[in-house]
């Protein structure tokens, strides 16, 4: 969908901002490009649209040459969201939102329509925020409405410098939350400009890093974290990637411990006999469909009468497989628990504990290292020794 060859940008002052760049973006693929201020990220973007000329060398979108594009004509059919958002104040938000449809020429009612139609895709309700100006919105409010603009003629790019930059940390985790759910929607093709290496992880398919005007690690979240390409990778992403490879490290079925399972109608004897034969402390409580219910300590099934559920205790930290091993150590320190389930819809897979995750963040490490499945890899722990 984007491909650059050979780009380099030069000033007349002698200064280069990209040099000799060559990579492509896939359709309906999210790149981060990070960096320190200066490295030639928002310069790689900004060439996209022409908003700055390369010195030398080809860009190509949708397979077309933009040097051979009009510009304008050109940047009507990419989106473009920026820190700054660029709303405008005499305008309202529905009139904000359906600016690039009416400059294409679309009807007013179709363009308004369209608008109404991201604005609800954005989580704001056209009926409530369509007549506000932008004056009257939250930071992240305008930031969805521009995020709303820049998907409103339906463009195959989207181009995004810093766009949530300029709320706080609560606001922005949720922005991300909210456009990761979008695109999984829309699935456009994005270039995302970030100086914030974690959120360049969250957000990105593949992650570009830049050094000076080069990039240095194209390549996914979890191989830049796992196996940065240089040494300069390695301290950009931080002595801490072990701990940030937990945001893109999923829960595989394989990570899990099967622990003793006990049903909501058994008799409290029963119970206490299947965890005496495993020598476990407490067991799984599932329902009649076996869906999980919660837990049983050993000391609460040590009853003569009685069943299971009349001493089944909640279950608190609980995950879909598939979810970040993050998400799993998060729940551990919020429930102040040494283990998690983990379901399949509402099927009980088994459990997660904290030397099993260690395993998990170890394996993907290796499998991604040698090109295999996690499965495969074989790993030694102090136990083999």
């Amino acid at each position: 969908m984007i491909r650059f060859e050979h780009v380099t940008k030069r000033y007349a002052d002698g200064t280069t901002a990209v040099d000799d760049l060559s990579f492509e973006v896939a359709e309906g693929e999210l790149v981060t490009l990070v960096g320190p201020s200066g490295c030639g990220k928002t310069t790689t973007m900004k060439m996209v649209n022409r908003l700055i000329e390369p010195t030398s060398g080809r860009i190509l979108v949708e397979g077309g040459d933009i040097a051979e594009a009009d510009p304008v004509q050109l940047r009507r059919r990419i989106g473009y969201v920026i820190q700054q958002i660029g709303l405008f104040p005499h305008k309202t938000v529905l009139e904000n939102t359906a600016t690039v449809p009416h400059l294409l020429g679309w009807q007013r009612k179709k363009g308004r329509d369209r608008a109404a139609e991201l604005l609800e895709l954005v989580g704001l309700d056209p009926s409530v925020y369509g007549d506000r100006y932008p004056d009257q919105l939250s930071g992240g409010q305008r930031q969805r409405v521009g995020v709303a603009r820049a998907l409103a003629a339906d463009p195959p790019v989207l181009l995004m410098d810093e766009p949530f930059g300029a709320v706080d940390p609560v606001v922005r985790e949720h922005l991300q939350t909210e456009f990761l759910r979008l695109q999984s929607q829309v699935r456009k093709t994005v270039l995302f400009v970030t100086h914030d290496i974690e959120e360049a992880v969250r957000l990105g398919d593949r992650i570009a890093v830049y050094g000076s005007g080069k990039i240095e690690q194209f390549d996914t979240p979890a191989s830049v974290l796992g196996a940065p390409a240089t040494p300069y990778v390695a301290d950009f992403v931080g002595a801490d990637r072990g701990l940030k490879r937990l945001s893109v490290t999923p829960i595989e079925p394989g990570d899990l411990e099967q622990p003793p399972v006990v049903h909501l109608d058994d008799p409290l004897p029963k119970a206490a006999a299947r965890l005496a034969a495993d020598g476990a402390r407490w067991a799984v409580v599932l329902d009649d469909a076996d869906g999980l219910h919660g837990w049983i300590p050993a000391d609460a099934a040590d009853g003569t009468e009685g069943t299971v559920r009349d001493h089944a205790r909640r279950m608190e930290a609980w995950l879909p497989v598939g979810a970040p091993l993050k998400q799993a150590f998060s729940q551990m320190l919020q429930h102040d628990a040494g283990w998690v389930a983990v379901l399949d819809g509402e099927r009980f897979l088994g459990v997660l504990t904290p030397a099993r995750l260690h395993e998990a963040l170890r394996r993907s490490i290796d499998a991604d290292a040698g090109g295999i499945a996690r499965g495969d890899v074989d790993l030694q722990t102090v136990a083999d020794v």
